[in-house]
């Protein structure tokens, strides 16, 4: 329960930030689209609006605004649309996802991941699953996509599937210039909402 808590204050105090800055300041920077009640943006290729009066967030599924104030979702997004710089552009090149930490960040990707998982037991459904985020496939792996993630940056995932002496592998990249946008604990909250939608959990 008070880890719960804990992530209910992070993502509240995240709410407060975006309140204390210009929001027509951040909406000319990232090119969003606004009206008196929300700013509309994305992330993951689905489309999101927040709210200016509480920093609340929705997503649109099936034409439809859903509730998606998830710790992940609202930590994600506000740092993107708070933090990202003004002369933000990617690199056009693919870096691992823990070389942008420091070296004790290196053993937080080694246990098993649900997404190599799925995608071992159910490939089919986990490209369709991807697709529908608006991702494109890559080269250099079993499955390899980039994912749109927020304005003009985009993540990889690389997937080598199993067999009886190794389990199924996946490797995340990132636009070498990533942290233009986002800062680096932010990646894993991103990676959080990534699972959500592709599992459906």
């Amino acid at each position: 329960m008070e880890r719960k808590n804990n992530y209910a204050i992070q993502a509240q105090n995240a709410k407060k930030i975006f309140l204390s800055y210009d929001q027509n300041a951040l909406a000319e920077k990232l090119g969003l689209r606004t009206d008196d009640r929300y700013l509309y943006t994305a992330l993951l290729g689905q489309p999101y609006r927040i709210t200016r009066k509480t920093g609340d967030l929705e997503r649109l599924e099936n034409g439809a605004w859903i509730d998606a104030n998830s710790f992940d979702e609202v930590l994600t997004l506000l740092d993107l649309v708070c933090d990202s710089r003004a002369d933000r552009h990617p690199a056009g090149i693919w870096k691992n996802m823990t070389d942008f930490g420091h070296q004790f960040h290196q053993n937080l990707m080694e246990s098993r991941d649900a997404l190599a998982d799925f995608a071992q037991e159910q490939p089919d459904a986990y490209c369709a699953a991807l697709k529908k985020l608006g991702a494109r496939p890559l080269r250099g792996a079993d499955i390899a996509y980039a994912i749109p993630v927020f304005d003009n940056l985009e993540m990889a995932i690389f997937f080598w599937a199993g067999d009886e002496e190794f389990p199924p592998s996946i490797r995340y990249l990132w636009d070498e210039n990533a942290l233009q946008y986002i800062r680096y604990e932010t990646m894993y909250y991103c990676l959080g909402c990534l699972r959500s939608r592709v599992l459906g959990i």
